[in-house]
């Protein structure tokens, strides 16, 4: 098994044609169509089905695929590595941060991150640890930033954890039920959920159920801080979220924090990446950025009393 014969078989993965993958590669489909011939024959597997509208996985094919994405994913890091050993700045980092990493730590990280290394391009997902668990582990992320929900972390990834903001309530500015203390005045309001977990309905159901009520009716599921923000400016949609919301000076003349007498559960925002992997240099200098901007907030939201 050859380099070539995985980056063939990639290129297939990704067009979903033969003929688009060769025309992608800038190679005879005849020299693909053979390539994918000797993998498949020293595998002693088929990994395409053909048909006429192109070429679809086999069941191990999509096996294949998985550890053929990470085997070349490494060789990558690999070079990229080995030329920021040398000095050389090239390379990319994938980090997928969640809104309120975005705004609590991400602006103190980027300056000092890019003028150390102003040649590798940085690639930031918004998004959720739930969203990006299988592209953590493969590699193909380099690190999460955010709320990990309370599920068990595979053993091969490390969490480290930098802050635990409080959570709260929270509604738009003038919300008819924003007097309301206590969580039972609330079980009748449309709420949203920020998907930290698989499941919508256990992100802060169990808060509800402590209190011998009924889960809450969930009416929204929103992935980014945009919508976040959209969905509680503009309508009477309330949402269990970090308090850093309410905090941040461009967001207070917008948002309430609604009072209510529960002690409400919040998970920490965390670094999450490979345990046994190490990171390339531009990637792991960025995690340390991270980790000194989350100084400031660890002081500002020190870990509960135990």
């Amino acid at each position: 098994m050859k380099l070539h014969h995985l980056r063939d078989f990639l290129a297939i993965v990704e067009k979903e044609s033969i003929s688009a993958a060769a025309k992608h590669l800038g190679i005879a489909q005849p020299s693909l169509s053979r390539s994918i011939r000797e993998l498949e024959k020293e595998l002693g597997a088929p990994l395409f089905e053909r048909h006429a509208r192109g070429a679809a996985l086999t069941q191990m094919g999509i096996v294949f695929a998985r550890r053929a994405r990470m085997a070349m994913g490494e060789l990558e890091k690999g070079r990229a590595e080995i030329s920021q050993m040398q000095g050389e700045v090239h390379g990319d980092v994938t980090v997928c941060i969640s809104g309120v990493s975005h705004l609590t730590l991400l602006g103190e990280s980027l300056t000092p991150f890019q003028k150390r290394y102003p040649l590798v391009k940085l690639h930031l997902i918004e998004g959720v640890y739930p969203q990006v668990e299988s592209r953590l582990r493969e590699g193909s992320i380099d690190a999460y930033v955010g709320p990990v929900p309370d599920v068990n972390i595979p053993p091969d990834l490390r969490v480290e954890k930098l802050f635990q903001p409080s959570r709260v309530v929270l509604a738009r500015k003038g919300h008819p039920l924003a007097g309301a203390r206590s969580l039972a005045e609330l079980v009748d309001a449309n709420w949203l959920t920020t998907s930290i977990t698989d499941k919508a309905e256990l992100e802060f159901g169990a808060i509800f159920e402590a209190q011998g009520l009924p889960p809450p009716r969930l009416s929204m599921r929103v992935g980014s801080s945009m919508t976040l923000i959209t969905a509680l400016t503009s309508s009477d949609a309330i949402v269990i979220s970090s308090r850093t919301w309410a905090d941040l000076p461009m967001f207070r003349d917008l948002l309430t924090v609604i009072e209510v007498e529960q002690i409400l559960s919040a998970p920490a925002i965390a670094l999450i990446y490979r345990a046994a992997v190490p990171p390339t240099p531009a990637a792991e200098y960025f995690c340390d950025m991270i980790r000194r901007a989350a100084v400031p907030m660890l002081k500002r939201y020190p870990p509960p009393a135990i």
